[in-house]
């Protein structure tokens, strides 16, 4: 693979081509939000739950809150006004950020509003990026790999603490706050190991959210939003390529089967996200106030996304 003097690494015009053509497409697909329809009721964005349970601080826990459809943890619990009833929401088709291995899902408490939880658990993916890029940094490293590859991870860390502290301002305007992020100590792994991870987290994932935040930064109908998220875009654009360079430098290491089950592992992130993103279709507040993509416009999104992971 051909890298800059600068130690800088190549655009990918392939990924970009394909995120920007998308983008320009992105608005002439329908605009859809939950209505009487039964197909749209599938991954419910609300349960109600008997039994209410409290944190030793006196807050409302979401312990007690089920899994939702897909396995979810809730986003968001809140006591009922009556009853002895915990109301419980979710929306965990977020992909912004790396999610790094051993990441233990958090338990958000009780919050302003359900937009203040979604920029609350956007931050906390962020933040638990940061040592994904790190850890990816040094294995990349022991691995003898182009020091433009070692620079580059190390620089996404570094974007992910901005983007965090971006997120955290957008969730505490809405009166909520990040979760703490809980991750056991990394072990080392093989060369197949990180490929892995970085076709799931970074090939697939990765580039979907890249394009999932620029289409937020030109949606959102808060200007706010709008502002924060347009840096965190192009950033975002540098990961994705970051990911597929990865995976480029690494398919001249790896043995043929190797690289078929890392092919593999892609095609398996697609359909789950695709399941992910059909089963739960955001609220209609989401789509209005922080420019989520709607079911229908997400899933037209991964759609043309599976030319570069297929």
């Amino acid at each position: 693979m051909f890298f800059r003097k600068s130690g800088l690494l190549p655009k990918n015009r392939v990924v970009r081509h394909t995120l920007y053509r998308l983008l320009l497409a992105a608005p002439m697909l329908p605009l859809a939000a939950c209505g009487p329809s039964e197909d749209c009721s599938t991954g419910p964005e609300s349960l109600t739950v008997d039994g209410v349970g409290y944190e030793s601080d006196g807050k409302v826990s979401c312990a007690r809150c089920p899994l939702d459809s897909i396995g979810h943890h809730a986003l968001n619990c809140f006591e009922a006004a009556a009853g002895g009833k915990t109301t419980c929401y979710y929306y965990a088709c977020s992909s912004d950020g790396r999610r790094p291995e051993g990441l233990r899902e958090s338990l958000q408490h009780e919050q302003a509003c359900e937009l203040g939880a979604l920029y609350a658990h956007v931050a906390w993916l962020e933040a638990a990026s940061v040592p994904a890029f790190l850890r990816l940094a040094d294995e990349l490293a022991a691995h003898g790999a182009p020091k433009a590859l070692v620079k580059a991870a190390r620089r996404a860390a570094g974007d992910e603490v901005r983007h965090t502290r971006a997120m955290q301002a957008l969730a505490r305007r809405h009166g909520a706050l990040m979760p703490e992020v809980d991750l056991p100590p990394f072990q080392p792994r093989s060369l197949e190991a990180m490929c892995t991870e970085n076709a799931v987290e970074g090939c697939v994932r990765e580039t979907f959210g890249a394009l999932v935040t620029g289409w937020q930064a030109r949606t959102a109908g808060d200007a706010e939003v709008r502002r924060a998220l347009e840096p965190i875009s192009r950033d975002e654009l540098r990961h994705a390529e970051l990911a597929w360079a990865v995976d480029a430098w690494a398919a001249e290491r790896l043995t043929s089967p190797e690289r078929e089950r890392i092919r593999q592992a892609r095609r398996e992130a697609l359909s789950a996200l695709e399941h992910e993103v059909g089963s739960q279709p955001p609220p209609e507040h989401f789509v209005r106030e922080a420019g989520v993509p709607s079911r229908e416009q997400a899933l037209g999104l991964l759609q043309g996304l599976a030319v570069l992971v297929v």
